[in-house]
């Protein structure tokens, strides 16, 4: 690389030191040449004359050069392109561009620039290249036009170091370019994803280059900064365009419009789309299906159709991709029906759609539960001439797994053989996976054996997918026999691999065996990604580990493996759960200086923190954060908020309830047990009772906590035989009571001094097996005490004593009086 960098700084000497010093720039950004890529293809081969195998008649050389050089001396310039691009293709008299230029004698600028220019305009990079480097090295730069052709051709072939090497070395030169040459150099950048390279570049161009910058430029900058999603950093620039004079076109629009619903901001979308309009640039089709994409994707289906009937109005015609758009959008908000009807509206007008398309129809029906629809879809499609793919069988075999018919997953196996496409591993691992799920595990491998016999070998996926379903089962001794397998057939275990099996040895508690399979994975060259990290630091926080999970999460951090949202969150909630709320806010804080936000989930934790906690002014302090945040909660939200907050009075609890209700989301079981409870505990029974046939209403089946806030509800108004019935009630829909419903009934009976009432559920309740907590059993010693009750004292002692029941010693003492 050396010596070629020689070769260049002597041809800049040659172009001359004089011209160098004039026009010397201050370049911002600093340009040192670079010319890995380059010396690569300067072979010094070409500057042999022995070209074509020594075949060329020097005759026909002459001829065609002396032919050549007399119609650039008479200005046909046209037609001196068209001669050497005939020599150029034909290769019959000379082998390379670089052939035509070393045999000439003469080499003028124009002769060397039309060579060149032709060269690149044909689309002949590497040859364009080594032309180039000839030139240079005789002192002489080409015209900039057939520079800028070279450039150009490089950009088509995506060889964008080339690019800027070649600027680089030509601006360090001294060489005067032109807005054209800085627009490809700024390309260049940003295709090779270097967007700060080219808003060097730019400030280059204006700053050093005293020129002014234009749309192509802007377009290119807008377009690397929507991709990475710095939507506010385009928007700067489109706004700097405007206000310099650039008009903006409909590229420039599109882009921006596509930025803003990439990152999910459909509101500003539209405030372009109608600056685009102020600006009388008229849409296109592919400013309507950036919209239509961009409303499906957030599932706004309503304000799609809209947009959807606009195109039409504008004199647009959807095409594949906007029908794939409307069929992902309804799939995605579950309105299968919606989705049926564009497709009959699409076969009624005779449209026929593409295997794309196709593919996203067919593979929302199967998602949705409607795979025997997707098939019928698929016949008829056959029928009018559409080829299915394997991707399009698989789809099917793959619904129909997802629905349990694993059955006719294979008969439409079958099916797949007949119309000539052989079943591949993504076919078979659908029906292995189906019967993992299911738990039929020897199925399963007896399928892992039959699709090798078929010609299908086992990949990762398919022994994943095994190494899964023994997890589930805690078949562990299986797991390291399906990892030693897999080993044996020449696979690599994949990081998806020991995540599978961390993950359940994990949810088995089994977190020593996790430790042990994640540092095999590291001997095993296998990196861990983020995902087994946060694996890992679960297990620990579930297993109440907090020190461990600290200890992974720094090693994480050391490997250079950047936490994600998911890991800071699972920290956060294993704080939560030991109470540890500060601590817990603390690393929140930490998280958003790392420049992560809160989600849902975040808040979430933290209010369940500060519920369990008691501290119900913090759940609602936290609460309004979040919703100042533009965070929208969810059902989780308000099962620790409601809990964390009825201390505080019904009207807080009502008032939230009323916000739920306003965003769209029904109370669950959950909420229904804890409103129930709360109204119980403040007596409003009538309420209670309003809430249950509510919820039974709904389709919601009352579960033992229901019936226990509903016997507390009734036993607080006195009412024995209505708590009595309830008990029945339990009884006849098979919610067998347990112990804590009979220590409600214990309790609620003591506490209205019905004891004798509540030692016969006593008898019950042990009869049936169950035990008193401490509480309930002192309660009620001490009220049938008081009653003179002391043979049911007695009794309950001796039954306490052979339980092994470790009571409170103040009943020691009632149990000893008993006995006397």
């Amino acid at each position: 690389m050396s010596s070629f960098y020689t070769q260049f700084q002597s041809l800049s000497w040659k172009f001359g030191r004089t011209a160098m010093a004039k026009r010397s720039l201050t370049l911002l950004p600093k340009l040192t040449p670079t010319f890995s890529s380059l010396s690569s293809i300067s072979n010094p081969k070409f500057l042999s004359s022995n070209s074509n195998n020594g075949v060329i008649q020097s005759h026909d050389t002459h001829e065609q050069l002396t032919k050549l050089h007399l119609l650039i001396q008479q200005g046909q310039t046209q037609t001196a392109k068209n001669l050497i691009k005939s020599l150029i293709t034909s290769k019959s008299i000379f082998t390379t561009p670089s052939d035509i230029y070393t045999h000439s004698k003469e080499k003028s600028k124009l002769f060397s620039s039309l060579v060149l220019s032709v060269c690149a305009e044909s689309n002949l990079p590497n040859e364009a290249i080594d032309l180039y480097m000839l030139i240079r090295k005789d002192g002489v730069f080409p015209s900039l036009v057939s520079f800028n052709l070279l450039l150009e051709c490089l950009v088509s072939c995506c060889q964008y170091g080339r690019v800027l090497d070649l600027f680089d070395h030509v601006l360090s030169s001294g060489i005067r370019v032109d807005k054209f040459t800085f627009g490809k150099a700024v390309q260049s950048a940003v295709k090779m994803g270097n967007v700060k390279r080219g808003m060097e570049l730019m400030d280059c161009m204006r700053n050093n280059g005293r020129m002014s910058v234009g749309k192509f430029v802007y377009n290119v900058l807008i377009g690397g900064m929507c991709k990475e999603k710095r939507v506010k950093d385009a928007r700067k620039l489109f706004d700097e365009m405007l206000e310099s004079g650039v008009v903006p076109d409909k590229v420039t629009f599109n882009t921006m419009i596509d930025g803003y619903c990439k990152v999910g901001d459909l509101d500003e979308a539209f405030t372009i789309r109608e600056k685009m309009k102020a600006s009388n640039v008229g849409a296109n089709l592919v400013t309507f299906n950036t919209i239509l994409n961009g409303l499906c994707r957030v599932k706004r289906m309503d304000e799609a159709k809209r947009v959807w009937e606009d195109m039409k109005v504008h004199g647009f015609v959807p095409d594949g991709f906007s029908y794939s758009f409307m069929f992902d959008g309804f799939l995605r908000s579950g309105d299968l029906d919606a989705c049926m009807s564009l497709y009959e509206q699409l076969d009624k007008d005779g449209i026929r759609i593409n295997g794309y398309t196709c593919g996203i129809l067919l593979n929302g029906l199967c998602k949705g539960g409607k795979t025997n629809k997707a098939e019928e879809i698929l016949v008829k499609l056959m029928e009018n001439g559409f080829v299915p793919t394997e991707v399009i069988f698989n789809t099917i075999v793959d619904g129909h797994c997802r629905e349990g018919n694993t059955g006719i997953a294979l008969l439409t196996i079958e099916k797949m053989k007949s119309h000539g496409l052989n079943p591949g591993c993504s076919t078979f691992n659908s029906v292995i996976n189906r019967y993992c799920q299911s738990g039929n595990l020897v199925e399963a491998e007896e399928w892992v054996r039959r699709m090798a016999e078929m010609g299908a070998s086992p990949d990762v996926v398919t022994y994943n997918i095994l190494l899964d379903g023994f997890g589930r089962s805690f078949q562990f001794d299986k797991c390291f026999e399906i990892l030693e397998e897999m080993e044996s057939y020449g696979l690599k275990p994949n990081a998806v691999t020991y995540g599978s099996l961390m993950n359940q040895l994990c949810k088995d508690g089994r977190l020593v065996e996790a430790e042990v399979v994640f540092r095999d994975m590291i001997g095993r060259g296998v990196l861990p990604n983020t995902n087994i990290y946060n694996i890992l630091i679960n297990g620990y926080c579930t297993g109440g580990k907090i020190q461990d999970a600290f200890k992974t999460f720094d090693e994480m951090s050391r490997n250079d493996v950047v936490p994600t949202l998911v890991t800071y969150n699972t920290l956060i909630n294993g704080f939560c759960k030991m109470g540890r709320v500060e601590e817990a806010e603390e690393l929140a804080s930490k998280m958003t200086n790392g420049g992560l936000e809160h989600d849902v989930i975040t808040y979430n934790c933290l209010i369940s923190g500060y519920s369990t906690k008691g501290d119900g002014h913090m759940c609602l302090e936290l609460y309004e954060k979040m919703k100042v945040s533009g965070i929208k909660p969810t059902i989780n939200t308000y099962h620790p908020l409601i809990v964390g907050c009825k201390n505080q009075g019904l009207i807080i609890v009502e008032k939230l309830i009323d916000e739920m209700s306003q965003m769209n989301l029904t109370l669950d079981r959950v909420l229904y047990n804890e409103l129930i409870r709360c109204y119980s505990e403040h007596g409003f029974v009538e309420k209670t009772f309003v809430l249950y046939h509510e919820m039974v209403g709904n389709g919601i089946r009352p579960d033992r906590m229901a019936y226990n806030c509903l016997i507390i509800g009734y036993l607080k108004e006195g009412k024995l035989h209505e708590a009595k019935d309830l008990v029945d009630k339990m009884k006849a829909t098979e919610l067998i009571p347990k112990a804590d419903t009979y220590d409600t009934l214990i309790k609620g009976l003591c506490d209205i001094k019905k004891f004798s009432e509540a030692y016969i559920w006593y008898r019950e309740m042990v009869a049936n097996g169950f035990m008193p907590s401490v509480s309930v059993a002192n309660q009620l010693l001490t009220g049938l005490t008081e009653e003179g009750r002391l043979q049911e004292v007695q009794m309950m002692c001796s039954k306490m004593s052979i339980k092994r029941l470790d009571y409170s010693t103040a009943n020691d003492d009632l149990c000893a009086a008993a006995k006397l």
